[in-house]
């Protein structure tokens, strides 16, 4: 929660910091522009990827795979574009990074190695600390005889 503050926080206050600086070096109209520009820019790159990713989850599942990576590519875009549609620089900077493939795939590696948790596949009986088991197996009373 403390984290989310301070995004909500520092990210403004960092955007307008490079508006300013900017509009100092380049004029107010053209850092208008440019900030502009880089959400046209953003938007239509996110159009084109998008759809590519989308043909991508579609060729997975009709090969009968789980398009997990496809998917999270779809989130990263999504995000990308809209850091890109929100005015500034250092948003811009942000999603422009979640948009090109190799930085996003780079990205997708580091949360699915950092927070997602894959089942041990070797078979081995799960530890007492990973909570109570479940055995399936058949059973018959002996009193309905």
């Amino acid at each position: 929660m403390k984290i989310l503050f301070l995004i909500f926080l520092l990210v403004p206050i960092i955007e307008i910091y490079f508006l300013i600086e900017i509009g100092e070096v380049i004029g107010a109209i053209p850092t208008v522009f440019l900030v502009v520009f880089t959400a046209v820019l953003g938007a239509q790159l996110l159009r084109f990827q998008g759809l590519s990713a989308l043909q991508r989850v579609q060729a997975s599942m009709a090969r009968g795979e789980m398009p997990a990576v496809e998917l999270l590519e779809g989130v990263v875009m999504l995000v990308g574009g809209a850091l890109l549609l929100t005015p500034g620089f250092f948003t811009d900077s942000l999603g422009f990074i979640c948009l090109i493939p190799p930085l996003r795939q780079k990205i997708i590696r580091h949360v699915i190695s950092r927070y997602i948790r894959f089942p041990d596949a070797g078979g081995a009986p799960p530890s007492s600390s990973d909570g109570p088991r479940t055995i399936d197996g058949e059973f018959k009373r002996l009193d309905d005889d």
